[in-house]
């Protein structure tokens, strides 16, 4: 993708980061009209608290096209019911702007995820999706990422957020 450059995101991206995430999960809504708002109110809650991941952008033209959070190895994230400590590194909330899809801007998101945790030195990278994801789930399988189900939880009843992990190779001495 001509022009394309992923970048940690700056103080003045927030609301760009936002409206990019907010337009690229809004297909689900009516899917998920029960639980829409509050997956909504999750979203809006992991970006405006984004510490202690990192939150990554696509930008092209000046413009926020895409964004990923990557949290640490360590981080104990609050999920219904209780809270997980990541294994792993996790990428969480891979958003494209609906008219930037199919142009490779989330794979080059996630393809700097795994090279930021494999320059850390990190063993895996992990993540969550759900079946309605399902292009996100094709990219992620591409990518080599693999079911991991003892890394699933429910976040509502009746709904599965499924683990996936890739391995990762040592860094390069």
């Amino acid at each position: 993708m001509s022009g394309l450059q992923i970048r940690d995101a700056r103080a003045g991206d927030r609301d760009a980061a936002e409206g990019v995430t907010l337009a690229a999960f809004q297909e689900y809504a009516a899917s998920k009209s029960n639980r829409w708002e509050n997956y909504r109110q999750n979203i809006l809650a992991a970006l405006a608290a984004v510490r202690p991941a990192t939150q990554i952008v696509a930008e092209q033209n000046s413009e926020i096209i895409g964004s990923v959070l990557l949290y640490p190895r360590g981080t104990v994230i609050t999920i219904p019911g209780g809270a997980i400590t990541l294994r792993w590194p996790e990428a969480r909330l891979l958003a494209v702007a609906p008219a930037a899809r199919g142009q490779g801007v989330g794979a080059a998101l996630m393809q700097e995820c795994v090279q930021r945790a494999r320059q850390s030195g990190e063993r895996a990278l992990a993540l969550h999706t759900a079946d309605f994801r399902n292009a996100a789930m094709r990219l992620y399988e591409r990518m080599g990422f693999h079911r991991a189900p003892e890394l699933d939880f429910e976040p509502a009843p009746g709904f599965t957020a499924k683990g996936y992990l890739l391995t990762l190779e040592a860094p390069d001495s």
